[in-house]
């Protein structure tokens, strides 16, 4: 059917759609010029239009049969296979197929063709205006024709070469195929371009000069595998010569002493063949240039492989090795040794060589001149050597001419680690820790000799020496010590432990008893050990503190003290030295005992200072909480081991005692005495305080004085005549009165050196006349008095510490200070009197 076709051929299709040509401005077909195809068969015509440019797509197809244009019609006639017009019946209707397009395809496929299809095809196509009548040859022979085989121009042998055997036909409506003679692979191609339709098949082989002269043939067969046709050629394969040697004799074997002919066949060559030479194992045989090679008697050196040789211009040419055997009796043997030297312990094979033909079949051993019993073969195998194998081997070859002679034995060389190997200690005994000791390494017998020595431990090697070893300053657990003496093996010797002597080890003290802690009052044992010695024979002696208490492995105590506390260490001894242990601290736990306190910087204190007072203990463990108390035996709530007072002042003084607790109990100090006194700056503040209470009463008594100064003034005179046998006087020193002190006509100024910083002056102001007035610069006025009556002045004066004058003697110490009342009482009105030089006198009422 139409559509199975398409659907089989649409790759084939596209493939011809793309082809199309480019654009013209006239039509352009593209088709095979001539198809080809035979009796019963099919026609498949790739065809590929392209209408002129701007033209209308195809209207028309119409495919003519021996096709003729009418000039009166003007147009085609002829047998119609196809026509797109429906309408328009014919008789080839359902023969011819159309396959194309109505754009630019117009391939067909015609069934069933017959010889008188042959003729021209005519492709009439119409677009609108424009039309196209396009003619293809069609060739319709009765038979198929042959196919037609192509070789290259120079086929070589083992050169790859490619023939090929094509047909122009194809058709897919009808099966072919293309046979080759040759058992080979071949690829067949089909072609169904609108250039060529046909089918190829291409054998691609490596031919050998057997192929030469060889007939090729290639058949077309149907689906059914019967042959249509066939094309036979003749192969000619170049190649080298290809020769053969033949033998006068027949056979290769000869004895010594006969005649031997080589005969070189040529059995093909192609081109034709050059000169012949021959050749002996490999060696061209330089006078020998014929096909023919004569050897006259025969020697056992004749013996070998033949072979000869010719060339051409593809290349040489040679014949398969023949080989001549002479036959004699065994030549003087040798022995081959594998593996040689050989080691002990391992097998070796030892060969008996012999050149001889026949080849030996009896063979004799001898091991250092003696023949070995029951060895007869060629290999002489030992499975495990040992040193008795070791020696001259040798052997006796014999064939079925007769036996040969012994030839030059060989040693079998059996090699060894180093055998009986000991290590010798050179040093007296005994060996003392510390000594320098000196071992030998020896042994008995090596194969190859001992190279190398090696030690375990390592040590520094003796270059000189290296069988010597050195153990400087040998230690006491030095270890197990051995040697190695090594060739191309090492042989170790047994260990050696040396017997090293030496003092004490691990001397240590010990508490035997109690398990626990040691307490006051408690028995403690204590027990002097130690690891090991070398001799065992040792004493035991005591230390305490680095004195020696006495000697034996046991130290007791019955009742230990506080006072038994220190460091103890035991000493052990031997007739090799002596050892000390450390020093083990032997710590007594007591209750706190001797508890004092302390007062820094010292018990007398500057009140605003810093008074430390710290409580001070003997205790073990050490005192884990304080108590203070003071005087009043009052509890201070303080805990730690210093109390502070800063800064200190008067009510801190008294008594103070401190109880120190670990968790064995409890311990009391005595009471110490801490005195705090007063600061230069609080005596002054009191004093101060003092002279102002005593100014403000003074100030009180003048204000009295003003009050009832009326009635006073006769009372004063009164007691002045009472008293004026009792006045006192005394003489001012006048050197220590200042000398710029301003003063009123009526004022006498007394200097006080001691009052500076307080009243440095008294001023003595006595009744004025009635021509006096008061002075401007009048200063130090206690009270003034009014009507010019007499008055009473009082004046506080310091007292020096040096006297103010020059009749008192101080009658106080030169610390102390005082206040001081003087009654000034003028004896009558009027003018002063005059001042007597040098000498003032002044009334003081106590």
């Amino acid at each position: 059917p139409r559509h199975d076709t398409m659907r089989l051929f649409g790759p084939s299709l596209l493939l011809l759609e793309y082809l199309a040509f480019s654009d013209s401005a006239s039509w352009k077909v593209d088709h095979p010029g001539t198809l080809y195809s035979w009796e019963g068969a099919c026609v498949w015509i790739p065809c590929l239009y392209k209408t002129p440019y701007r033209s209308k797509p195809l209207e028309s197809f119409t495919v003519y049969h021996n096709f003729k244009y009418d000039n009166i019609t003007k147009n085609f006639t002829g047998t119609i296979l196809y026509t797109n017009k429906e309408a328009l019946p014919y008789p080839e209707k359902s023969r011819v197929e159309f396959l194309g397009n109505y754009k630019n395809n117009c391939s067909l496929h015609i069934k069933t063709v017959h010889v008188n299809d042959s003729g021209q095809l005519g492709l009439r196509m119409t677009a609108g205006t424009d039309k196209w009548m396009e003619p293809i040859n069609l060739n319709v022979s009765e038979k198929p024709p042959p196919p037609h085989i192509q070789l290259p121009l120079e086929i070589q042998e083992s050169q790859e070469v490619t023939l090929t055997c094509s047909l122009n036909f194809t058709c897919p409506g009808y099966q072919i195929q293309l046979q080759w003679s040759l058992e080979e692979s071949a690829v067949t191609l089909i072609s169904m371009d609108p250039k060529t339709v046909s089918t190829e098949s291409k054998l691609t082989f490596h031919p050998n000069w057997t192929h030469h002269g060889q007939n090729l043939t290639c058949q077309l067969k149907d689906n059914s595998g019967e042959m249509l046709s066939q094309e036979m050629v003749q192969l000619n394969v170049n190649h080298s010569p290809k020769l053969k040697i033949e033998i006068s004799s027949g056979k290769a074997t000869v004895m010594e002493g006969e005649s031997v002919i080589f005969t070189c066949l040529v059995i093909s060559s192609n081109p034709e063949h050059g000169d012949i030479s021959w050749f002996k194992d490999s060696t061209k045989l330089i006078m020998q240039k014929t096909n023919v090679l004569t050897l006259s008697t025969v020697t056992k050196r004749d013996s070998g492989k033949y072979h000869c040789q010719s060339f051409n211009s593809v290349g040489a040419g040679k014949s398969e090795d023949v080989v001549l055997h002479v036959q004699f009796t065994p030549e003087p043997s040798s022995v081959q040794i594998v593996p040689s030297p050989a080691n002990e312990g391992e097998m070796v094979e030892l060969t008996c060589t012999s050149l001889a033909y026949p080849p030996p079949t009896n063979y004799t051993w001898y091991h250092n001149g003696q023949e070995v019993q029951g060895r007869r073969e060629k290999n002489f195998q030992i499975p495990k050597l040992l040193l008795c194998h070791a020696g001259n081997y040798s052997c006796l070859a014999e064939n079925s001419l007769g036996p040969g002679e012994i030839g030059q034995e060989a040693e079998l060389d059996i090699q060894y680690a180093p055998k009986g190997v000991t290590m010798v200690i050179q040093n007296p005994t005994p060996i003392r820790e510390g000594d320098d000791v000196t071992l030998v390494c020896n042994y008995n017998s090596s194969n190859p000799r001992v190279t190398e020595y090696k030690w375990k431990p390592e040590a520094s090697k003796n270059k000189s020496f290296p069988e010597v070893m050195m153990i400087r300053k040998v230690t006491w657990d030095v270890k197990p010590i051995t040697c190695e003496a090594c060739n191309l093996w090492c042989s170790k010797a047994p260990f050696v432990t040396l017997d090293v002597h030496y003092a004490p080890k691990d001397v240590r003290v010990m508490k035997i008893s109690p398990r626990t802690e040691i307490h006051s009052g408690h028995p403690v044992l204590l027990r002097c050990d130690f690891s090991r010695s070398h001799p065992m024979d040792v004493r035991f002696f005591w230390k305490k503190n680095g004195s020696f208490l006495e000697e034996g492995q046991e130290l007791s105590f019955d009742s230990i003290s506080p006072e038994d506390a220190g460091h103890y260490s035991c000493l052990v001894n031997n007739s090799i030295g002596q050892t000390t242990s450390e020093a083990w601290m032997l710590q007594v736990l007591y209750k706190p005992r001797g508890l004092r306190v302390s007062i820094a910087p010292q018990d007398r204190v500057m009140e605003g200072k810093k008074a430390t007072l710290t409580c001070e203990s003997d205790a073990n463990p050490p005192v884990s909480w304080y108590t203070w108390f003071d005087w009043n035996n009052q509890n201070l709530h303080h805990a730690a081991q210093t109390l502070r007072l800063e800064p200190v002042n008067v009510k801190h003084s008294g008594a103070y005692w401190c109880q120190g607790n670990n968790q064995l109990g409890m311990g009391q100090s005595p009471p110490s005495t801490l005195t705090v006194y007063y600061s230069p700056e609080t005596i002054g503040k009191r004093a101060a305080l003092g002279i102002g209470v005593c100014l403000s009463i003074f100030i009180l008594a003048i204000w009295g004085v003003k009050v009832y100064r009326s009635w006073k003034k006769i009372r004063e005179q009164q007691e002045l005549q009472e008293n004026s046998s009792g006045q006192s006087f005394f003489v001012k020193n006048k050197k220590i009165r200042r000398a710029g002190l301003s003063e009123g006509p009526h004022s006498l100024g007394c200097y006080n050196p001691a009052m500076e910083d307080g009243i440095s002056y008294a001023a003595l102001r006595f009744p004025f006349g009635e021509t006096d007035t008061p002075g401007a610069d009048d200063v130090g006025t206690s009270a003034s008095v009014s009507n010019m009556e007499d008055m009473v002045t009082y004046s506080v004066v310091q007292k020096r510490r040096v006297g103010d004058y020059e009749n008192v003697a101080p009658a106080f110490a030169e610390d102390e200070e005082g206040i001081h009342y003087s009654e000034l009482v003028h004896l009558g009105s009027g003018e002063r009197p005059p001042a007597q030089e040098g000498v003032e006198y002044v009334t003081l009422k106590p």
